[in-house]
């Protein structure tokens, strides 16, 4: 299962982890980002030992999603070592 990203673990839970993080902009009233929630899922419960993967609710957390410029959900990015890459 996804970990929950939010302002404040964002720093902690992504930009200093030493994984690969997969993070997964989303929010409840959107149709696509619903459909993709099974597939994050799996991608987290497959990849467990090596992926960190979460999901973080953007309308619960506009500070984080403003920092990434995130206009259109859903949005996947990955971040190493702090960075989006």
């Amino acid at each position: 299962m996804a970990a929950e990203f939010n302002d404040a673990n964002f720093e902690e839970e992504v930009l200093k982890s030493d994984k690969l993080t997969i993070v997964d902009f989303w929010a409840p009233w959107c149709g696509p980002c619903i459909a993709l929630g099974p597939t994050i899922d799996a991608i987290a419960t497959e990849n467990a030992e090596t992926v960190k993967v979460g999901k973080l609710n953007v309308d619960e957390n506009p500070n984080v999603s403003m920092d990434y410029g995130i206009t259109s959900i859903p949005c996947v990015l990955f971040f190493k070592n702090g960075q989006v890459v």
